[in-house]
């Protein structure tokens, strides 16, 4: 990751981030001697786009593990819509509103597109078990309403002629596309992504940050954002943590966070202006 990477610029008027809705605070987070965060501080804003930026290494998919529930880390406080959130876990964490996509793909390769983006729905879903696998009823009801958001997301991703295929057959890109699709499926409050351009050229990035931008303004979903490209991440966040090692060493808007010498150290090395 480069601070001098070119920027591909985005005109989306965006809509102005609300109050904090997500505030983190001196998150510290351990496994046996290796600390993985320490003493981290920051907050999230209803309706934003918050980066969470750093070098490998630097605890950047730790914190998004604290956040989702899948690590409870040994000091701090979390406070979630205004409620200190304590014994969450990644199944408390997607009810309250909070999904994720991964840095590694972890769709349902044998099923379709549509098959897989349905999944995201099981939340949403009422009827028990065995209406469901009865098909009858409510559960019929039920499931048709549940197709029918699942197609709507299928045509906001532009993935229509696909729906149908098996995703392990598909392209890296239109993965990642899948896979935003399945996490939008739950209709989540705030929605993590852990590096959802990985692996991308670049017209595949172009059309994702697209969509990311289209899902913070049309949706009004808060986004938490892991992205390696700088580029990306200074031209379609509002706001951006720096993590070193597991310390926060800057945090603001992109223009603040570009001209902190802290920064600029830990990514050109020691220094440099």
């Amino acid at each position: 990751m480069r601070m001098n990477e070119p920027e591909a610029h985005f005109g989306t008027v965006r809509r102005p981030a609300g109050p904090v809705i997500l505030d983190l605070k001196n998150i510290s987070l351990s496994f046996g001697g290796v600390k993985a965060l320490t003493d981290i501080s920051f907050d999230v804003r209803q309706h934003e786009i918050r980066a969470i930026i750093g070098p490998n290494g630097a605890g950047k998919s730790s914190m998004l593990n604290v956040i989702n529930g899948v690590y409870r880390p040994q000091q701090g406080q979390i406070v979630y819509r205004g409620e200190v959130r304590k014994n969450m876990d990644v199944h408390a964490a997607a009810k309250s509103g909070i999904a994720r996509t991964f840095q590694n793909i972890a769709l349902f390769k044998g099923m379709t597109v549509l098959d897989n983006i349905m999944t995201g729905r099981n939340l949403k879903m009422k009827s028990n078990f065995l209406l469901q696998a009865l098909y009858w009823g409510p559960a019929r009801r039920e499931e048709i309403a549940h197709r029918i958001k699942a197609e709507q997301i299928i045509d906001f991703l532009e993935i229509q002629a696909i729906r149908k295929t098996p995703v392990g057959r598909l392209p890296y890109g239109l993965q990642k596309r899948v896979e935003l699709g399945r996490a939008l499926a739950a209709e989540p409050e705030i929605l993590l992504l852990d590096e959802p351009m990985a692996g991308m050229n670049v017209e595949e990035k172009q059309d994702m940050c697209r969509f990311i931008l289209d899902v913070n303004d049309q949706f009004g979903t808060t986004i938490v954002l892991i992205e390696h490209d700088m580029g990306v991440v200074m031209d379609i966040s509002d706001r951006v943590v720096v993590l070193d090692y597991g310390k926060k060493i800057g945090d603001g808007t992109p223009d603040q966070v570009r001209g902190n010498q802290d920064v600029i150290n830990a990514y050109l090395g020691k220094g440099c202006a």
